[in-house]
């Protein structure tokens, strides 16, 4: 398995809080500077690594890209399956 590295494209998955947070500081909107599609727990976006903590344990701070002309700044997340986690995009 390879290590996250700065640069890297990942996705990651959103969870319940994440999603809290978006809708807090980024109202959906069509009108105005931001401007984002509806976001929900369970939703995948590209996200690109930031900062790598620890390789071992595959933490990373990720620029989540969501659907619009806004990020999201996902702190010490970590490799896995489902909300809450990066995972590599599949090769096709």
């Amino acid at each position: 398995m390879s290590q996250p590295t700065v640069g890297r494209i990942v996705h990651y998955t959103l969870n319940e809080g994440d999603v809290s947070l978006i809708n807090s500081r980024t109202p959906q909107s069509y009108e105005g500077p931001t401007v984002r599609n509806h976001v929900q727990a369970g939703d995948t976006y590209p996200a690109i690594v930031v900062r790598v903590f620890d390789p071992s344990t595959t933490t990373a701070n990720l620029q989540v890209l969501l659907d619009g002309n806004c990020t999201y700044w996902a702190t010490s997340r970590t490799e896995g399956d489902g909300a809450g986690h990066w995972a590599w995009p599949p090769r096709v």
